[in-house]
């Protein structure tokens, strides 16, 4: 034995060759973490000491290496400058070391290599893998870069134009695209790994193989001609800064290092590649996505709790096709579950066996399903006009019209014909869980499932508790929607549950500032440059002008402070049902581009519309709608919270992310809050205290701000 930790140790097979296995103590997976990397100095220290014939890198776990330990890794961030430069100078020492060992080198990858464990991999000469192995860097999606030499040696051995992808997209790379592109010399079965990895030692030492050169290629300014790297670079940065958009600067920052390093030796190229790393992690952005990160930690470790007495879902049920039950059928069917798909006219039931097949017909266009695959989804939905099999569900959602009392007559019917420990569920967005179960004998196997249009695409599923939904039913039900590929929060009952409920008042807030003499096309560019994907006029366009004032009106029943006291824009547009993209006009007429896509367009009525509802033209910057519009929003998640709609900051923050698209890099609005600090906050919102409920902090807050307190703690 050359060297033994509790992360890792090193032995010399009977060939004479090192063996160095990862397996870190106490944890299911190996990652850098501080122990790992102090281990893995010495161990190479004892290996350059050591008389040996090469050096085989492996994991005694299912993966290689995960990354770094996110929790430690990003405990740095909010060191020095200087500190963090130490850091990372240290850590790449040890990698050069491993680049640099006398021997030949393999990197044996078995399951995942990523980030930091698949920089490990390239400092190896070699790297052998299994065919189920999968390499990348995903620390752009954290708001950095690669940060242990990622950004030098990938260029070096797969070239420009890949790097630059592998790199700028964060993307997992399966193992058979990472052989084709030079990044694995050889994918074998996962029994022959350490044999090949010997066999690949066995042919350097043998002068089949050039190690050395390999290195040098490796530690050198890359090959390509100005003209080519320049091209090769410039390409690039179009591509990823389209794709990224302005808010996000580490997919562009990381390409622009690897341009700037590509004349460069490792040493050089180091420098840039730390330079670039401390900008990054130094930055609000790269806070917040890391923040994101662990938020999804935190939601999967409280659904894991949530789950533990879970009843196994082995079939499950819809009521209410068409579009959304066309896309919950599709969702549970590819993931494994059995649906049926039951509708009381042959129009629903086309509509949502058409919606299915559509989504299928996609999924095979881009490769992710055979003929095969897809005619197995197809046919694990089954369609009907009646209730012949239902007793077959162990869950059923209910997704007919949004009305209380047809609601309250199909679920009392239903009951009736379903076993005693069948869960019901309903999909309602506004309409009270605890309302609803009045019409049920077992209101304790009764629960809200709230899913967000369109299905496969958005990942929340807010599970809404009932006065009188137990344990079981909401553990039960969360552990449906994580099977169906979905992210659950569960949400005490209230008009809107919480994504809703704190839509309301952004829309509120909108329709004010229209009243008030804003133009409705200044609010939507001046929010989509703070980062939402849309904004709010083009928001209720694609929600549904229809379907924004039903849920505004059930909302100003439920909270007085949403109550508008004033004729609005979205009111006028309802009154000509101009419903938005569904009728082809709301604030913007919609036409189908070339894909069938509704493509957005200006809507010249709509100047008169907006006059109808104004006393006068105003004069608003776009800081200042932004400070009405936010300032709404915030101000009501934080009411969510204080009212226990949810039990945490992160909850509220996910919901609004996964729910709506709130801009990521800003976290969520108690996140953003938490930024601008509460007391800042408080003060910003008295500007508009006159303009009512929905601009009045709490005074819970106003007592945190002054004790200089934040809701992340």
């Amino acid at each position: 034995m050359i060297y033994q930790g509790k992360a890792l140790s090193v032995d010399v097979l009977p060939s004479g060759i090192a063996h160095l296995v990862f397996d870190l103590e106490g944890s299911s997976v190996n990652k850098f973490n501080q122990q790992t990397l102090q281990e893995l100095q010495a161990a190479v220290s004892a290996l350059q000491a050591a008389e040996i014939k090469g050096v085989i890198f492996s994991s005694a776990k299912a993966a290689f290496i995960v990354g770094a330990d996110i929790t430690e890794f990003t405990a740095k961030f909010g060191d020095s400058e200087q500190q963090l430069l130490d850091w990372l100078v240290e850590a790449n020492a040890i990698f050069s070391d491993i680049e640099d060992l006398d021997v030949p080198t393999v990197c044996v990858i078995s399951g995942v290599a990523l980030g930091g464990g698949c920089e490990m991999a390239l400092a190896t000469g070699y790297r052998v893998a299994s065919q189920r192995a999968v390499l990348g860097f995903p620390e752009v999606k954290l708001g950095i870069l690669p940060g242990f030499g990622g950004t030098v040696r990938l260029p070096r051995l797969i070239g420009a134009d890949n790097a630059n992808q592998w790199i700028s997209s964060g993307s997992h790379i399966k193992a058979q695209q990472a052989f084709e592109e030079g990044a694995v010399d050889a994918i074998v079965e996962d029994g022959k790994l350490l044999e090949a990895a010997q066999s690949l030692i066995e042919q350097c030492n043998g002068g089949k193989l050039n190690f050395k050169q390999l290195r040098v290629q490796k530690t050198s300014p890359l090959t390509l001609q100005p003209i080519e790297l320049n091209v090769a670079f410039e390409t690039a940065k179009g591509l990823v800064a389209a794709k990224a958009g302005p808010h996000y600067p580490a997919p562009i920052t990381a390409v622009q290092v690897m341009q700037d390093a590509a004349t460069l030796d490792r040493a050089g190229a180091l420098e840039l590649e730390h330079q670039g790393f401390i900008k990054l992690a130094k930055s609000p952005v790269a806070a917040n996505l890391v923040q994101m990160f662990l938020n999804d930690q935190f939601l999967a470790g409280k659904a894991k709790k949530i789950t533990a007495n879970a009843s196994k879902i082995e079939q499950a049920a819809v009521l209410g096709a068409g579009i959304m039950g066309g896309g919950i059928a599709y969702q549970s069917a590819l993931k494994g579950t059995p649906i049926i798909m039951k509708d009381i006219v042959q129009e629903g039931i086309d509509l949502g066996m058409g919606e299915a097949r559509k989504l299928l017909n996609k999924q095979m266009a881009r490769g992710r399903l055979d003929i095969d695959s897809m005619l197995g989804v197809l046919s694990s939905i089954e369609p009907t006009l009646v209730y012949d099999d239902i007793e077959k569900a162990d869950i059923i959602v209910e997704a007919v019209i949004e009305n209380t009392d047809i609601k309250k007559k199909v679920l009392s019917e239903l009951e009736t014909l379903v076993r005693e420990d069948t869960i019901i569920a309903t999909n309602t967005s506004t309409i009270s869980v605890d309302e609803l179960a009045t019409a049920l004998e077992r209101p304790e196997n009764f629960c809200g499932m709230h899913f967000f249009n369109p299905v496969p695409v958005m990942p929340l599923v807010e599970v809404i508790r009932g006065a009188q939904s137990s344990e079981a039913t909401i553990g039960t039900t969360v552990a449906y929607a994580r099977k169906m590929g979905k992210t659950p929060i569960v949400v005490n009952n209230c008009p809107g549950f919480l994504v809703n409920r704190i839509l309301f008042p952004y829309f509120g807030a909108f329709s004010r500032l229209i009243h008030d003499g804003a133009d409705y096309r200044q609010i939507d560019k001046a929010m989509e440059r703070f980062g939402w994907p849309m904004g709010p006029a083009y928001l209720l366009d694609v929600v549904g002008i229809d379907t924004g004032v039903h849920c505004q009106d059930v909302m100003a029943d439920g909270f007085a402070r949403m109550n508008l006291d004033f004729e609005s824009a979205i009111d006028k547009l309802y009154e000509q049902q101009c419903f938005g993209q569904k009728t082809g006009r709301g604030f913007y007429l919609y036409e189908p581009d070339k894909r069938g896509k509704p493509k957005k367009l200006n809507n010249p009525a709509m100047d008169a519309v907006i006059k109808s509802v104004q006393a006068e033209q105003g004069d608003f910057s776009d800081a200042e709608i932004v400070e009405r519009m936010m300032v709404a929003m915030c101000l009501e998640s934080v009411r969510c919270l204080e009212d226990g709609i949810v039990d945490s900051a992160i909850e509220v923050d996910m919901g609004l992310i996964l729910g709506l698209g709130f801009p990521a890099f800003r976290g969520g609005a108690l996140r953003y809050l938490d930024s601008l600090g509460i007391s800042a906050f408080c003060d910003i919102a008295d500007k508009y205290g006159e303009l009512g409920g929905i601009y009045k902090p709490t005074e819970t807050m106003r007592t945190k701000g002054a004790a200089g307190e934040t809701y992340y703690g």
